[in-house]
């Protein structure tokens, strides 16, 4: 049985094993090393406390980023780029995220989404034309989706591009907001309905920041990020060729989606980095801070936070590079689900790891001559932006079951033939019967294997019990997402063990950070693999009802 998603396949069906055998970990090799290095040796020379005074990135600094090809590290080498491959660039991600976040996320807004568009979908005469400019950092693209009244419902943002009288431009209408890299931008990838009666039948265009009718707000002053640009963006009866679109007539939506699962993994990357860069400081300041005659690394407490780091790092990483590899083996791969899990786990684990190295800091944390406070109020926005923490808790949960429902219509027309199939698959056993040399990867497929099964059964209960209502049901659509954040986790995890075990490497640490994941995986199914409402979810919707409604 196959579904048009990897993770919803592996819950209605068999788990290819296969994956196995395809993964490959994001690992710095010489290429990468040595734009890690120019990219270090940029940000020594403006370092982060400086950049943040200045408010900006300079002509300078822009130039300095573009000669060590940090604008072009994964376009084609045939159009000017560095060409790495995604694992490359996720790895160059992870490693320089930490150093000097700002100025870093200037080139990957560009990379990961600004000028994605154009790889995966351009023409040959549109990626000749911007991306060897947008390589040598001389044309710096940004991403215009977000809108002032649309931000995660994509399908019905309100700028509009209709075909001109003559049949050569489209014309360009509308408002987009907090747009990165926008006064940074000589191009942006635009996206706007093309009909308004159909929501969802968009368009996405390469508009040029010059042309008549593009106005750029003043940057917003924000919390974190101060050196990045952020701005409104105005579209003014803009004429935008004909041969600007990307794709055909009503591939927005899809092309807007397909850009933002590589910058989800970009996220996961960088919140991978974040995560080690913690817990290196926490490792350094803990065994020098004493308190009560002893370093406060002894402390159980302490401990706890650097192990958590240790596990959260660890697992973020594997999941990026196993969904890095299904993008790997085809471009427009179908993993809605798997990126916006990296994102989910990775910003929310890389957000409290911030806060427990702080934490291990005490007073000195606090102060702004040391770097957590700046990373906290940097790194804040990656919960927010490319979907929120709650978009995406209750997304894939939806998504899975919208996967459901189509595989049932296509398949299965009649009302005994559906049932016959749910019954079967209510019933169904294992996802897959694996054998391996280590005690921990055997618990840990069996507690997979359970945690498949509570994902399947919410699933069907749910298309079977809420139907078209179980977007309201958004703490049991949170549940399922959990579920399977935990379930790919583990997958991620032993395809990583087994990749490492196979070439030779050790894995005795990393079967302990398997088995304490799982532990925590094997509570949390226990606690909310429930279908119906918890007793506190119904007091929830008592308390909201009389306070606020």
């Amino acid at each position: 049985m196959s579904f048009e998603n990897f993770l919803t396949s592996v819950y209605f069906g068999r788990l290819n094993q296969a994956v196995f055998n395809k993964f490959r970990d994001l690992q710095a090799d010489d290429k990468t090393q040595k734009i890690i290095d120019k990219y270090f040796e940029v940000s020594r020379q403006y370092p982060a406390h400086y950049l943040e005074k200045e408010g900006g990135l300079s002509k300078e600094i822009l130039k300095k980023l573009g000669e060590i090809e940090f604008f072009g590290l994964n376009i084609p080498t045939d159009y000017g780029g560095t060409g790495l491959s995604l694992h490359q660039y996720l790895k160059v991600v992870e490693e320089t995220t930490p150093q000097s976040m700002a100025m870093g996320f200037t080139a990957l807004a560009h990379l990961s989404i600004g000028t994605k568009g154009i790889v995966l979908f351009g023409t040959e005469e549109q990626k000749r034309k911007y991306l060897a400019p947008a390589a040598a950092g001389e044309m710096i693209f940004a991403y215009a989706l977000t809108e002032p009244k649309k931000g995660s419902d994509a399908q019905n943002i309100e700028t509009t591009a209709v075909l001109s009288e003559d049949d050569q431009f489209y014309i360009l209408n509308g408002n987009k907001t907090y747009i990165t890299n926008a006064n940074y931008a000589g191009a942006m990838t635009v996206f706007a309905q093309l009909d308004p009666a159909k929501p969802g039948f968009m368009g996405a265009f390469i508009v040029e920041t010059s042309w008549d009718g593009v106005n750029i707000g003043k940057d917003i002053s924000k919390m974190g990020l101060k050196a990045s640009s952020t701005a409104a963006v105005q579209f003014k009866n803009v004429r935008v060729p004909k041969e600007n679109l990307l794709g055909q007539p009503g591939d927005g939506f899809k092309i807007a989606m397909a850009i933002l699962n590589y910058g989800r993994l970009a996220l996961g990357a960088a919140s991978s980095g974040m995560m080690k860069q913690s817990l290196r400081d926490m490792a350094k300041r803990s065994s020098s801070r004493t308190q009560f005659g002893v370093p406060i690394n002894h402390f159980e407490l302490v401990q706890e936070m650097m192990v958590k780091a240790k596990v959260n790092s660890y697992v973020t990483s594997a999941m990026t590079a196993f969904a890095a590899g299904m993008l790997e083996d085809s471009a427009l791969a179908p993993v809605a689900v798997e990126s916006s899990h990296c994102k989910l786990f990775g910003t929310n684990r890389a957000w409290d790891t911030l806060y427990d190295a702080l934490q291990v800091a005490g007073g000195s944390g606090y102060l702004s001559t040391q770097p957590y406070e700046k990373r906290m109020r940097d790194f804040r926005v990656t919960t927010i932006f490319e979907g929120t923490t709650e978009i995406h808790s209750i997304y894939p949960a939806l998504f899975m079951m919208r996967n459901l429902k189509k595989h049932l219509l296509s398949n299965h027309t009649g009302k005994i033939s559906q049932m016959v199939f749910i019954i079967k698959e209510i019933f169904r056993g294992k996802v897959w019967k694996a054998k391996f040399g280590h005690k921990e990867m055997s618990q840990a497929a069996q507690v997979a294997n359970a945690i498949a099964k509570s994902i399947r059964i919410n699933i069907i209960a749910g298309f079977i019990f809420y139907g078209e209502k179980v977007l309201q049901r958004q703490f049991f659509l949170r549940r399922i997402t959990f579920l399977s954040l935990y379930f790919f986790g583990i997958l991620a995890m032993l395809v990583r063990i087994e990749s490492e075990r196979k070439a030779g490497g050790r894995v005795a640490e990393d079967l302990k950070l398997l088995a304490f994941f799982v532990e925590e995986a094997r509570q949390y199914r226990r606690e909310n693999k429930r279908i119906f409402s918890y007793k506190k979810d119904l007091l929830h919707k008592k308390i909201y009802k009389e306070a606020f409604a």
